[in-house]
Order: structure tokens, then C-alpha cells, then sequence
């Protein structure tokens, strides 16, 4: 997956990704006064979380903020997602750990790895609480970013993933 420039510039109305929260838009940029200081800010729209967030912009590459994912890293995260699932090894509360933090990195590529890795066990009654919240993050992350890169509703995205994960579950 590219890296992010340190020259990426933002500006309203673009669609963006916030690692920890997912598919935004960039609706306005302000100047708060913190602390006697002028600071310059991005502030990103989550429709679907009914949430507002202020990016300071000189922090904005740092917290992860990017565009939307190219065609072409979505094709390396859609053959992740058509790989066979990692065995699982270990103790599910660091499984768990580890899941979340791929999932809030923001990295298509490994929130595609854990959903590969948690499709598996789909339908399964065994399946804990936990597992089944991890499993949908990772599911909302993914199909949120897809549908708004392809220009896809999200719904159809959600369910092209699940059909070809489907496809591919072994």
C-alpha cells in the first residue's frame, strides 16, 4: 500500500478516511484559539456515527487522515480477502487486541486480514461476542470504504464483500 506524502493537502468536500473512526468528509476548515494560539483545523463529518471531529492540519497526516484507497490497493486487499484464513494461535484476548488495532489503523490491507481471518467462523453458535463486534468493525470499515471509492451504495458493497468472502471460505 503507498505511503502517505507529507504534502497531502485536504479541502472541503473531499471524502476521507480517520483510522479510528472511517469514511468521513472534510466539510469546513476553522481557526480555534487554543491557549492564545491560532490553530487551523479540519473538520470531518462521520454521517452514519452523527459525529463532528477537528483535525489540527499540522497533525492531520500523523493521526493517519488520507484519501480514499486507490483501485488498485483495493485489488490487493480483495486478493487478501480471497486468501486462506490465518490458523488461529493463542489466546483470544490478544487475538482480539491485535485485530482491533489493524482495524483502527486504517490500513485497508489489514482490516482485510481480519475480516478474512473472523469470516471463517460466520454462523458458528460458538461464536463469542466479541469476535462477532471485531468481525462487523472490520466488515463496516471495509465495505464503507469500498462503496465510497467505487461509487457504490453501501449496502451493495457489504454485500459484495460477504459474497466473496463467501465464495472463497475454506
Amino acid at each position: 500500500m503507498s505511503r502517505p506524502s507529507k504534502n497531502i493537502a485536504f479541502k472541503i468536500g473531499d471524502t476521507v478516511v480517520y483510522p479510528s473512526h472511517g469514511v468521513g468528509q472534510i466539510t469546513a476548515e476553522e481557526i480555534q484559539v487554543v491557549a492564545g494560539c491560532e490553530m487551523p483545523l479540519y473538520v470531518i463529518s462521520f454521517v452514519k456515527d452523527k459525529m463532528i471531529l477537528r483535525v489540527p492540519k499540522s497533525r492531520a497526516i500523523k493521526t493517519g487522515l488520507r484519501h480514499l484507497t486507490s483501485s488498485s490497493d483495493f485489488e490487493e486487499a480483495i486478493s487478501v480477502l480471497k486468501q486462506k484464513a490465518k490458523a488461529t494461535k493463542g489466546m483470544w484476548s490478544k487475538r482480539a487486541q491485535e485485530y482491533e488495532q489493524k482495524i483502527n489503523s486504517g490500513n485497508i490491507i489489514r482490516i482485510a486480514e481480519v475480516l478474512r481471518d473472523l469470516h471463517k467462523n460466520v454462523g458458528e453458535a460458538d461464536r463469542s461476542y466479541s469476535e462477532r463486534v471485531i468481525y462487523e468493525a472490520a466488515l463496516e470499515r471495509l465495505s464503507n470504504e469500498y462503496a465510497a471509492s467505487i461509487g457504490l451504495e453501501k449496502d451493495d458493497a457489504h454485500a459484495k464483500l460477504i459474497e466473496l468472502l463467501d465464495y472463497y471460505k475454506i
